[in-house]
């Protein structure tokens, strides 16, 4: 069963907002729906695994997929992707594609969207989410069913510590910060 709550981007925690876009599309507000950069180093990263041990897609494609698309990994649905970011890109502003985004990622167990995973996982809306919740939820979008916090509380966990460096690499949050999230009782 699917289970949403959407709210306005402002009735999200900006370290909220900050975790989901340092883990999941850090040049957010600097494409067009399409990042070149990532795309690159994806391809060089997956090639060096020899798996595909990265993905490239923005946030915007993201959103494009989920809310257009089947999730089938074929060439023809990813150029599909790409089209209809871009005409995402030149309908809405970047807040509105990034709230759009929040309230229909989908985190696990039939949970969709950041306010619907915060009441679930800590009983309070969003807008009050601490760096440490906020880089929890941001994790799961990853891999829901594996990172289940239900299912799987410690894989959730070590992979908000990821989301908690990259938002320290990337300025969002300063060493001593980050230091507290990871020790913080969740």
């Amino acid at each position: 069963k699917e289970q949403r709550i959407e709210v306005p981007l402002s009735q999200v925690a900006p370290i909220a907002r900050k975790a989901i876009l340092a883990i999941e599309d850090q040049r957010f507000y600097d494409h067009r729906g399409v990042d070149t950069i990532r795309i690159v180093g994806s391809a060089i990263a997956n090639l060096r695994e020899g798996r595909r041990a990265q993905g490239g897609s923005t946030l915007t494609q993201q959103l494009a997929r989920q809310s257009f698309l089947t999730r089938d990994k074929t060439l023809r649905r990813k150029l599909k992707e790409v089209v209809l970011a871009a005409e995402l890109e030149s309908t809405y502003s970047k807040d509105e594609i990034l709230e759009l985004y929040l309230n229909r990622i989908y985190l696990s167990a039939g949970v969709y969207g950041v306010e619907t995973m915060s009441r679930h996982l800590f009983g309070k809306p969003a807008k009050q989410l601490t760096l440490a919740e906020s880089a929890l939820i941001a994790g799961l979008a990853q891999s829901p069913a594996g990172l289940s916090p239900w299912t799987n509380l410690d894989g959730a966990v070590e992979r908000s510590h990821v989301v908690l460096s990259r938002m320290r690499e990337q300025g969002f949050i300063t060493a001593g910060q980050e230091e507290t999230a990871v020790h913080a009782r969740i």
